[in-house]
């Protein structure tokens, strides 16, 4: 395979990348902050903030976490969906040296502890909506300083106020929690103005971010990405975009959450390299909202999942909008459908790009080039300096155009997983990552993915793994055995299935639903329970998942 894609390596569109060019990610942001000073860096409810301003919020608050019990290397989490604070925090962490752990805001009491105490977060930043889940668990984690916001916290007054007010108590979104000594972060910020920031010296090997996933098994696991890692995946993705994007004049919508390892790098880092402001969505569920955001600003790259594209292009409003300036989508997460791909090239006169990566390569793999004129159905092509081998159930490589699991090398892969060198040691050998997803390749280069080997569901973007949804539906008292699936959705791409044996006809599959509800975030909650009197089995015992998605 790397032969293939050296023979139609154009030097000229994506030369080799040096992985050691930058030594970190705080090195890109000082320069970027300090070319584009003057530049919208972030826009956010209506309001701005330049990059001279997420310069100076940024650096107070690495001041703040570096005099308050902070060292070099220390998990510090980040628990909040697109706002204005999220990129200060961010960059924050960063530069004050530590490490960067993204929680989802959605999680679970069960889910948040577990993520808390594997990556080991001495302290979090949390949005005062989801307190009440980290109160439930605090107690229980060795977390040791909690820094809480408001969705307003950043904008101007009297905006702020009446926003942070709407939200608590005119749409109540904001449960009762108790966390004694928490500070704000509006707080924190300020009084970094007061206290001495100490640059670290950085090095690639240091990590940046502990980005939790499910892997290729088992539970939620911290993949290392050090800032070497990170810098190259950043190095290879503008390889390939700086023919097309203009820096400091383009416009990127986030609507993905940053959280989110795909909008964390193809938005948030890359858009900051390239000095150009980018659109936070908080709530892109609200399509109408959504629309009239978009109309309101003159966009030029988006970035999204199929399943975003999908609800935009049947949102009214959507194709009146103006894509006079618009250059491109960038599809990943999960696979484009080709229906949505084409009629988005109908609507916007732009072609739907589509790329692969997973979280253990920081993410970005292969990707189709800008200036593809229609959609193939292709992931597309490796990034620079990347290797692409496929290959059978005996690890020999496949012929042309026959389908084998695709290994991946190159310096955006992880540096393993925290704590489990046994998960490490069977996903990279010899230092090819396995991704357990079989893929294919054509004589042109581009590949394109077959199906998955591992029995992981994704679910809009989000990776759902059965071996922890069947875990929580096994805690109800009247479940047997249980087997977890993803079946076809027409807009999520898959949900979860279950197939359950049951104690009695008591147990109703809207109770197990509920159960489930309960402990797990909501994209993992099973959509549909099928109950049966016997699981299919291997002669050892092993139920047999593919026995029931067949």
């Amino acid at each position: 395979m790397e032969k293939i894609w050296l023979e139609h390596y154009d030097p000229r569109v994506a030369p080799e990348i040096d992985p050691d060019h930058y030594p970190s990610l705080v090195d890109i942001f000082e320069q970027s902050v300090e070319k584009y000073a003057d530049n919208v860096a972030f826009i956010n409810m209506g309001h701005e903030i330049t990059f001279s301003e997420l310069d100076q919020l940024s650096k107070q608050f690495a001041a703040y976490l570096q005099g308050n019990g902070l060292k070099k290397g220390d998990p510090v989490a980040i628990m909040m969906p697109n706002i204005l604070q999220y990129p200060v925090a961010l960059f924050g962490i960063l530069r004050a040296g530590m490490t960067v752990v993204n929680v989802n805001p959605l999680y679970t009491a069960r889910e948040l502890k577990h993520q808390l105490n594997d990556s080991g977060a001495k302290a979090i930043i949390i949005v005062e909506n989801f307190a009440c889940t980290l109160a439930d668990v605090i107690n229980d984690t060795g977390v040791k300083q909690v820094i809480l916001t408001q969705l307003g916290d950043m904008l101007p007054a009297p905006k702020r106020w009446l926003v942070n007010f709407a939200v608590k108590y005119i749409k109540k979104m904001v449960p009762a929690f108790s966390l004694p000594g928490a500070v704000r972060f509006n707080d924190c910020v300020a009084g970094g103005a007061k206290l001495s920031y100490s640059r670290p010296e950085l090095v690639g090997s240091d990590l940046a971010f502990l980005q939790y996933t499910g892997g290729t098994t088992g539970v939620s696991k911290g993949a290392m990405l050090t800032h070497r890692n990170m810098v190259a995946n950043l190095e290879q993705v503008s390889g390939i975009l700086e023919t097309v994007i203009e820096p400091g004049k383009e416009l990127v919508v986030t609507a993905l959450p940053l959280y989110h390892i795909f909008a964390l790098l193809a938005n948030c880092l890359t858009f900051v390299k390239f000095g150009c402001p980018s659109l936070l969505i908080t709530n892109p569920r609200d399509m109408p909202g959504f629309v009239k955001t978009l109309g309101e600003h003159p966009f030029t790259v988006i970035t999204g999942v199929n399943t975003l594209f999908n609800g935009l292009l049947n949102t009214p409003g959507f194709e009146e909008l103006n894509f006079r300036n618009f250059k491109f989508a960038l599809g990943g997460g999960m696979a484009v459908q080709r229906p949505v791909a084409e009629r988005w090239e109908q609507v916007t006169g732009k072609v739907l790009l589509e790329g692969y990566g997973l979280t253990e390569c920081s993410p970005v793999v292969t990707v189709n080039p800008p200036t593809l004129d229609k959609y193939r159905g292709s992931i597309g092509m490796p990034v620079p300096s990347t290797e692409i081998k496929l290959c059978d159930d005996d690890g020999n490589e496949v012929a042309m155009g026959e389908p084998g699991e695709m290994y991946v090398r190159g310096p955006q892969v992880m540096k393993g997983y925290l704590n489990r060198q046994e998960a490490t040691d069977e996903i990279l050998q010899d230092g090819w990552l396995a991704t357990g997803d079989i893929a294919k390749a054509d004589d042109q280069g581009y590949f394109y993915i077959v199906d998955r080997k591992k029995d992981m569901i994704l679910v809009s973007g989000f990776n759902v793994f059965p071996n922890e949804v069947e875990e929580v539906a096994a805690m109800h008292e009247l479940v047997v055995e249980v087997a977890a699936i993803g079946v076809p959705h027409p807009s999520s791409g898959e949900v979860v299935k279950l197939f359950a044996v049951r104690k009695s006809d008591a147990l109703s599959e809207e109770a197990l639903i509920e159960h489930c509800r309960q402990h797990l975030t909501g994209y993992k909650v099973p959509k549909f329970v099928e109950f049966r009197d016997e699981l299919p089995k291997t002669n050892v015992g092993k139920i047999l998942r593919k026995a029931l998605r067949d």
